[in-house]
């Protein structure tokens, strides 16, 4: 049977620490290691003075003999949770930033920008103890209140405080799994609803109107109709290499790892997609060299007020247009979903309300004799 004992090491001016010795030893949940002793981080006075030595010696070794009770009955049931104490001291922002750079998959996914947000919330550190679920809603009430910490100052939308609050609870989610937390806050802390919004798309008009429309960036321009025939992310385009083009005319596909999900894909592409491409380099160059995020919003509005049109598009507004116009020329739901590598259809159901030439077409079924 597993044993745990209060034991003393002699220390200087006549005073004892105390510490609890396990035999056997038990095995550290984090490094496999065998641990034989637990510092206490308490003392005894070895020959009490006064009143006050007397008075500390009884609290203290009471104090001990708790502490001891209570790792006998997490012994003998085999958790060793406790031996993972000085790490739940350790500093959560520090952790949240190394864990969001390594989650980062394009300059353009905030996840920096969600660091800084937390960082203005809760200060420059914070221990992994302090996190609790009033501490987290908290957090959600203060990206609801629309801070404004950007150069401008300007005030989060809510879908942006959605994304951050998301952010938040995947390292909440993280850290519980790697029993840095007691309590699954990720679980118990629920996420911000995300408020519906119009999705900005071009009508198969206007984006013919942008085909005939010269532009200052012919990399940027091939880049934006290539989403629209094909629906990948900004982030997708940008990473996109010659060796993750497959097939030949007629049959060409993209074999790549999306960057938002990190799932490896296989999506068919149509020979107009493949033209857009331009001309092969070497087998593992980026197809779109040069393709950077910051000049797309400039390039855009001036090639969009060019073609004649009047829309606030953004470079996801090409993938939108390519979600809307393939159910509006009849695919299904099911393969528009997979073609765009949603993970859920209820995804991309949110597309199939935006196509009004379907909502007229189903008003117009049901016909009563007047």
């Amino acid at each position: 049977m597993s044993k745990v004992t209060i034991r003393k090491r002699e220390l200087k001016n006549y005073r004892h620490a105390l510490f609890l010795d396990f035999y056997p030893p038990i095995r550290h949940p984090k490094t496999g290691a065998l641990v034989r002793r637990e510092n206490l981080k308490l003392f005894v006075y070895d020959k009490p003075k006064n009143d006050y030595h007397k008075k500390h010696n009884k609290e203290t070794l009471n104090l001990a003999e708790h502490v001891r009770c209570t790792r006998q009955i997490d012994v003998q049931s085999r958790k060793f949770g406790f031996l993972c104490d000085d790490l739940r001291d350790g500093d959560f922002i520090a952790f949240f930033k190394e864990f969001s750079r390594k989650k980062q998959r394009s300059t353009s996914d905030g996840a920096a920008m969600g660091v800084r947000y937390f960082e203005a919330f809760a200060g420059e550190t914070l221990k992994f103890s302090d996190l609790d679920e009033f501490f987290c809603e908290d957090y959600k009430h203060f990206l609801l209140g629309e801070p404004g910490i950007s150069r401008r100052g300007r005030g989060i939308s809510r879908n942006t405080a959605v994304s951050y609050f998301a952010k938040f609870r995947t390292v909440l989610k993280e850290i519980y799994k790697r029993k840095l937390i007691n309590d699954d806050l990720y679980t118990m802390v629920e996420p911000i609803d995300a408020k519906e919004t119009h999705r900005e798309r071009l009508e198969i008009e206007e984006l013919q109107l942008l085909v005939h429309t010269s532009a200052k960036s012919d990399v940027m321009r091939r880049a934006c109709l290539f989403s629209s025939l094909t629906g990948l992310r900004f982030s997708d385009v940008q990473s996109l290499t010659w060796d993750e083009v497959r097939g030949y005319q007629g049959n060409y596909s993209l074999q790549y790892r999306q960057d938002k999900t990190d799932s490896a894909e296989i999506l068919p592409i149509s020979d107009q997609a493949v033209e857009l491409m331009g001309r092969q380099r070497g087998y593992t160059d980026k197809v779109f060299e040069d393709l950077v995020y910051y000049r797309i919003k400039g390039f855009l509005r001036d090639w969009v007020k060019k073609a004649g049109i009047q829309k606030n598009i953004t470079f996801h507004s090409f993938r939108h247009t390519y979600a809307t116009l393939q159910i509006q020329m009849g695919t299904d739901l099911y393969t528009v979903s997979k073609m765009l590598g949603h993970k859920s259809i209820k995804t991309t159901e949110i597309y199939a309300k935006v196509v009004d030439s379907k909502k007229i077409e189903a008003a117009k079924r049901i016909k009563l004799e007047l």
